[in-house]
Formats: C-alpha cells, structure tokens, sequence
C-alpha cells in the first residue's frame, strides 16, 4: 500500500466531515445567498487543510467563484482541476442522512464528493512535503448547473496555460469508472411564422406555422444517427392561439448530441441550412454549438493509463467509460488540453432523489488524484 494511500485511509472519519459539511451548506444554483456560504465553507476547508493561495473571484448574479493554488511552480505551465461546487437541489429538497457506509444528500455524487478528494489529495501532498516544477490551480465555479454561463471564460483562460486537466465530477456508477469521453452539446432554437386565418371559412388561404414546424420537426430527426452517437432532441415545443385559427408563430427547443467536434460544424450548418416546406412560411434558426466533445484521444488515453496503474498499486483495477452528459472538462478538451472527468468518488443517483456517496472509497478516489499530480509536477 502506499504511503498517500494509508495516510488518507487513516483519516477517513476527518474526510467525511468535510463531505458533510460542503453538504449541510446547500448550494443551489440560483441561490446566490446559499451558494456563497457554501463557498466560505469550501474556502475555510482548503485554508484548514491545504493553506495555500486562495483567491476570490466576486460574481453578481451567481455564486462566488474561487482559485486555489498549490506550489509555486518553476515552469509557465501548470495543472489544472476544475469542479463546482452549484447544486441541482433548492434548500431542503433532500434529506441528509448516513446509512450502512453510504452518506445521501444534495450534491454528495455531484460533485461536493469530488470536491472533498480534491482537497484531501492536496493535503496529502502537503503531508509528504510534495512539491514540483508544476503548480496546481484547482478553479471552483457556482454555475455549471445552469450552463456555465459566468465561469466558461475563466476555466478556458486557466486551461490555456496548463499542461493537462483533471475534473473530479461524478465516476460511472456503479464501478467509479472515470470518462475518458464526454459528448458535445448544440442548442438550437426554431421560430416559424406563418399566415394566419379562420380554420372553417377559409382554411387553405393561410399558411400554418405548427405543419411547418412539424415538418422541420421530421427533418431534423433525420440528422439522428445512433452508431455515430449523435442524437437530435426536440424538448419543447410552443405554437398557435385556438383551434379555430390557423396558427401564424410556432417554435421548438432542440437539444443535439454529438461525439466529434467534425460532426458539430455539420450539425450546426444544417441547422442553419433549414427552409421552409409551406409556401408563405418562414424559418428563423438561433442557438448554435454550447461545448465540444470530450474525445478519447491519445493524450486522454495516456493519463487514463497513468491513472490505472495507480489504481491497480492500490489493489484495484480502474475502468474506464463515456457520457452522453457534459461537463466544463468539455471546455478545457474543446481547446485542446489533455482531459480527464469522472474522477469524484465512488456513487451514484446524479440529479436523483437517492444521490449517494461510498465513503470507503473517499481515500481510494483522494489518493489516485494525488498519486497523479504527483507524477506531474
């Protein structure tokens, strides 16, 4: 057993009161109030445990944002670890109980589980003295639940000086594996206009902005292709007035899936391309390309097997496995940097009423990080 391994096995009962605690300070996403004192909580825990640079960076309408340093670091490039620390939960959504070795709470599996190996392995490296060329920023946003709206540019400019990316967010359940491949996501909003008319005296004098947008609803599907991984999906849907009238304004919400940036730039310029089926009927496209794929690369394949070499010193063998999910890991991958998610510790029900954490394995998960930066430093 390594020595990491057995220092944070011996302060397991220590790593589940900062779980619990990150998890009694709900955070919710658009609680700005609930969420800043979550971070205070996540501030005073890498102070305690780690007391390194900890920089606040002030946000108006969401959480506060944090960056944490560790080391100095002789060489420009450094190591990056991104997570957040927002929740899905409003205030008292979940009941926090532990039962049976198995802590269940808002946010326990995403990802304040993650956040809390992340900070024990920075801790763990602390306890051995374990310094190197390398610093390590761990940037913490309050947003990624609702799109990363406020964070995205300052996670792309960390990344752009870091060598490689660790993201500790929710493993694969059940086996904790880690996401060497993430899908993109596009976001596409169709307008359609129509003409409008009475349905009973003259119902083909107009022209029907609902037709059209089912028509363009059947081409769009066709974009679908599941051995390619990329799926089309139209959530919402809004149009017309009454029955009796021949509906002049429809619109479509659509969500796509895809698995390479090439397959982004087609999406995209197809959903650009639509036209109309019915005369007297217009379409109007928004939206676009949110975040690129994640994509199982060399470099990706490189600090997988890094990490499974560590987990199998460790007495384990570490798998590893893809999301149709995305994570801010897809901004730093999109832009080229080496890429790993999915490191958070073994659980499951992400976004679920049984959200859970393994606690046995928060020295398991604490150690592979640390045993990684180690290697990279």
């Amino acid at each position: 057993m390594s020595d990491i391994l057995s220092f944070l096995q011996d302060h397991q009962s220590e790593m589940e009161e900062t779980l619990l605690r990150l998890v009694e300070a709900e955070s919710p996403s658009t609680n700005k109030e609930l969420t800043d004192q979550c971070g205070i909580v996540l501030q005073k825990e890498f102070e305690r445990l780690v007391g390194g640079k900890a920089e606040i960076i002030p946000q108006e309408r969401v959480g506060n944002q944090y960056c944490f340093t560790y080391g100095t670091g002789e060489e420009q490039e450094q190591i990056l670890i991104i997570a957040h620390y927002d929740t899905v939960w409003s205030q008292g959504a979940l009941p926090i109980k532990k039962e049976n070795g198995i802590l269940y709470g808002p946010g326990t599996f995403d990802m304040k589980g993650g956040l809390t190996t992340t900070l024990w392995a920075l801790k763990a490296l602390k306890e051995f003295n374990i310094f190197g060329k390398r610093k390590v920023v761990f940037f913490v946003s309050s947003d990624e639940e609702v799109g990363s709206l406020f964070s995205r540019e300052t996670i792309e400019k960390l990344a752009k000086d870091s060598s490689m990316v660790y993201v500790p967010e929710s493993s694969i359940s059940p086996d904790a594996a880690v996401k060497t491949s993430r899908k993109g996501v596009g976001w596409f909003t169709i307008n359609i206009s129509g003409v409008t008319g009475h349905a009973g005296i003259d119902p083909w004098a107009g022209a029907s902005a609902i037709e059209e947008l089912a028509l363009q609803i059947v081409e769009m599907k066709k974009l679908a292709d599941k051995e390619k991984g990329i799926s089309v999906n139209v959530g919402l849907i809004e149009g017309g007035s009454r029955p009796n009238v021949i509906a002049k304004h429809a619109h479509a919400e659509v969500d796509v899936r895809f698995t390479a940036k090439e397959q982004a730039y087609e999406l995209e310029r197809e959903f650009q391309n639509l036209t109309p089926f019915l005369n007297g009927t217009t379409v109007e496209v928004s939206g676009g390309i949110n975040r690129y794929p994640l994509e199982r690369n060399a470099e990706v394949i490189m600090l997988y097997e890094q990490l499974k070499e560590i987990a199998a010193g460790h007495g384990y063998e570490l798998k590893e496995g893809s999301s149709g999910g995305a994570s801010d890991g897809n901004f730093t991958a999109g832009l080229g940097i080496p890429t790993i998610d999915g490191l958070g510790p073994q659980g499951a029900g992400a976004h679920s009423d049984d959200e859970h954490v393994v606690l046995a394995n928060l020295p398991y998960r604490a150690a592979l990080l640390a045993e990684a930066l180690k290697k990279n430093i």
